[in-house]
C-alpha cells in the first residue's frame, strides 16, 4: 500500500477554516470580508500562525471558492495530506484499541463523503478509505459539509480498493459491507477489529467489493422508503460500532 498527497487548495467558511487553522494544516493565505464573531478569531488564529490575512469583498471569496457558501471567509493553500493504508493501521496499534475504519465505495457526491468524514470523526474512527477513481475527493464542498473534520481525521486514498481490503483482512480486519441482503445490524458484533464499507448513494456496494467483505449488513427499513442517505446510514452503523465498544 501506497500513500498519496493532494493539495485542497481552498477551504470555504468559518469553521472548516478555524478547525484547519487549529489542525496546524499549511495555509498561505486567509481572504475575509468583514468584522466580528467567528472572523475575528479566525484573524488571531491566523496572526498566531504568522499566516497572511488579506481583507476583500464577497465577490473575490465566491470567486475564489467557485461559489461555494463562504461565510465571508476562505483560506488558499490549504494541504490535505494522505496517509498510507500502514499508517492507518497504525493509529489503533498506538491508541492500544481495535482497528475502526472506514471504506468509502464510489461515493461520488462531496456533500455525502464531507458528512461522512464528519460523523467518522465524531465517532472516533481511526481513519477513512477513499479510492482514487470513482470517489469524491477533497474539495471546498468536502471540508465544508465536514464542519472542519477533514482537518482531523486521517484519510488513506488508494488506487485499488479490493487489494486494500485484502490487506487489512491479512492484518486481522473484518470488513463489514452494508447492503440490503445483509444480516441485522443490531445482531452484527462489531467489538473486534472492523472496517465498514459504505456504498454508492445510488447502487450501494460494488459487485467485487461485496464479494471481499466478510460480512453483510442492514437497517430495518419498516416505512415505504427503501433505502437510506448513504452518509446517513453510515452513521447509524457507525454509532452502533460506538455502542456495542462503550458497552
Amino acid at each position: 500500500m501506497t500513500d498519496n498527497k493532494n493539495s485542497g487548495d481552498i477551504i470555504a467558511g468559518r469553521n472548516p477554516v478555524i478547525e484547519a487553522l487549529k489542525s496546524g494544516k499549511l495555509i498561505d493565505t486567509v481572504y475575509i470580508s468583514g468584522d466580528g464573531g467567528s472572523l475575528n478569531l479566525i484573524r488571531r488564529l491566523a496572526k498566531e500562525k504568522n499566516i497572511v490575512v488579506k481583507d476583500t469583498q464577497d465577490k473575490k471569496l465566491s470567486a475564489l471558492c467557485n461559489n461555494a457558501s463562504h461565510q465571508g471567509v476562505v483560506a488558499v493553500g490549504a494541504y490535505s495530506e494522505y496517509i498510507s493504508v500502514e499508517d492507518l493501521l497504525a493509529i489503533s496499534r498506538k491508541k492500544d484499541t481495535k482497528p475502526f475504519i472506514i471504506i468509502c465505495d464510489e461515493i461520488e457526491d462531496p456533500h455525502n463523503l464531507g458528512a461522512i468524514i464528519r460523523t467518522a470523526e465524531s465517532a472516533g474512527a481511526d481513519g477513512i478509505i477513499i479510492p482514487k477513481r470513482h470517489c469524491a475527493s477533497i474539495s471546498p464542498t468536502v471540508y465544508k459539509t465536514s464542519a472542519g473534520a477533514v482537518s482531523w481525521l486521517p484519510i488513506a486514498k488508494v488506487s485499488n480498493l479490493a487489494s486494500t481490503i485484502d490487506f487489512l483482512k491479512e492484518n486481522g480486519v473484518w470488513i463489514y459491507g452494508t447492503d440490503a441482503s445483509g444480516e441485522d445490524y443490531s445482531k452484527t458484533d462489531f467489538t473486534g477489529a472492523c472496517a465498514i464499507v459504505i456504498g454508492s448513494e445510488g447502487f450501494g456496494m460494488s459487485r467485487l467489493i461485496q464479494k471481499k467483505c466478510d460480512f453483510l449488513v442492514k437497517l430495518p427499513m419498516l416505512g415505504k422508503i427503501t433505502s437510506l442517505n448513504a452518509s446517513v446510514a453510515g452513521g447509524i452503523f457507525m454509532y452502533e460500532v460506538v455502542r456495542q465498544r462503550r458497552a
